[in-house]
């Protein structure tokens, strides 16, 4: 299996995705873009004309590697699989051999081969099978629906489920450019009724101080119905770029969050507010969970606690913290970043689909 994609790839984020929809529009038509949505779990299929491609570069990959992504999504549309399902097959392409059909393995599978770089061991059929894109595709879409419940996995996850690499997450990094691939080139949205982006990935959010409203006044309500530059504030924005909302009308704000229609709320009621989504939480910290403090926990407010994000991942196990109004006044409603042992906190709330 394939650990490092190879040649470059610009990594788009999927919020950009109309941009290649509108390009698509231009150059080459549509698919059935009235029933599919590239990231919602269920719906129609995608088909691509492989001979009305772009001559254009689409998140970083041209030419040979736009008709392999095409073969990828046709043999997925072949079986029937969600919009969803075909993204995944391209992301993993992408993943395995940077959509190009290689004639060589790696270390860890030196007889591995093709676009999906499948091994040699008769689950995926002879060298020819291997080497032609459209059985190589055809085969890891077979395999992926005997994965139970493959539909409401993390992309990265599903795609390990059927390529068995060490890393569960090898594949995350691919799946904005997949996106962003996949709905240019079948025409169809990667957006939810709303207008949203319905692509997240749990651990992908902004970089450092990104918070769009850092000069607003503190005590009056932000566009996310917290009170403005709050460490509650911070955190939400950061669960709603994950979720891949950046801008009005966010997918989850104060008001909205809980199914019970109760606030999140200030810091002291996230947990309970996590605990009433079904979302899972734990003691180990992970790249964008939600850190949350009881009252008095770790030097936080003895009333109403404090909330953050997990920046980074140390190897002694502590974490990289980013938030805000985490310093005393001057500094406060500001943002900050530390480094905490993971024993410190309450709690880490993560987000749907990260554990």
């Amino acid at each position: 299996m394939q650990n490092v994609k190879t040649g470059p790839v610009v990594i788009v984020a999927a919020v950009f995705a109309p941009i290649f929809l509108v390009l698509s529009i231009i150059l080459f038509g549509g698919g059935d873009k009235a029933a599919a949505n590239v990231c919602a779990s269920t719906g129609g299929s995608i088909s691509v004309d492989e001979s009305k491609l772009p001559k254009v570069p689409i998140a970083g990959y041209d030419g040979d590697q736009l008709t392999n992504a095409a073969l990828v999504i046709n043999a997925g549309k072949a079986l029937r699989l969600s919009a969803r399902g075909q993204t995944i097959g391209v992301m993993t392409a992408m993943g395995e051999s940077g959509l190009k059909v290689l004639d060589y393995g790696d270390g860890p599978g030196p007889d591995s081969r093709g676009l999906f770089q499948q091994r040699d061991n008769g689950a995926w059929g002879s060298y020819t099978d291997r080497m032609d894109p459209t059985i190589s595709a055809t085969n890891f879409f077979k395999a992926l629906q005997k994965v139970d419940g493959w539909e409401k996995l993390e992309p990265t996850k599903a795609a390990n489920r059927v390529q068995r690499n060490e890393d569960p997450y090898h594949y995350q990094s691919y799946w904005p450019a997949a996106v962003a691939v996949v709905a240019a080139l079948g025409d169809v949205p990667a957006t939810d009724g709303s207008g949203g982006s319905s692509c997240g990935i749990p651990g992908e959010s902004g970089k450092g101080d990104d918070l769009p409203w850092p000069n607003s006044p503190i005590y009056q309500p932000s566009p996310l119905g917290m009170y403005n530059r709050e460490c509650v504030d911070f955190a939400l924005w950061r669960v709603n770029q994950q979720l891949g909302s950046t801008s009005a009308p966010y997918k989850v704000v104060n008001g909205t969050f809980r199914p019970d229609g109760v606030l999140l709320g200030s810091a002291v009621t996230w947990k309970d507010g996590w605990d009433a989504k079904g979302w899972p939480t734990g003691k180990t910290p992970r790249v964008g969970a939600v850190v949350w403090y009881a009252p008095g926990a770790g030097g936080a407010d003895a009333t109403f606690g404090h909330v953050a994000v997990v920046k980074a991942v140390n190897g002694d196990g502590s974490y990289v913290e980013e938030g805000y109004n985490g310093n005393p006044a001057p500094n406060d409603h500001t943002y900050y970043t530390r480094t905490v042992q993971n024993s410190v906190p309450s709690a880490f709330l993560y987000m749907p689909g990260s554990k």
